[in-house]
């Protein structure tokens, strides 16, 4: 089994900064790519960046030039900086990954149970 573990989230003020990180633990054999998602009330889960294990990264419209995502191989961790936040970026904000758990093939993907981010203005 699989674990995703979010932290750092909390209440911002407008043009503030604030990183989220996530720690990936388990039988884990392998992880591919990992992302942020992030969920407003009552709008649709949607990406706010992807990191591959190489390296590439990939932004939203919304957030590119602000945030950046990182991670750490080593210790299974990914992050996101957030800079110059805005009230449109409160939202709950989700790790995922996807993983090669120990004794498969086939990689499988998680999910954290989520961070707020509050953005006041």
């Amino acid at each position: 089994q699989v674990q995703l573990v979010e932290s750092g989230g909390g209440l911002v003020q407008t043009g503030g900064s604030l990183r989220l990180a996530c720690a990936a633990s388990g039988s884990i054999f392998s992880i591919g790519a990992m992302n942020w998602y992030r969920q407003a009330p009552g709008k649709q889960r949607e990406l706010v960046a992807s990191i591959t294990s190489g390296g590439s990264t990939n932004y939203a419209d919304s957030v590119l030039g602000r945030f950046a995502i990182s991670r750490d191989n080593a210790k299974n961790t990914v992050s996101l900086q957030m800079n110059s936040v805005k009230p449109e970026d409160t939202a709950v904000y989700y790790c995922n990954a996807f993983v090669r758990s120990s004794g498969t093939s086939l990689y499988t993907t998680y999910w954290g149970q989520g961070t707020q981010v509050t953005v006041s203005s």
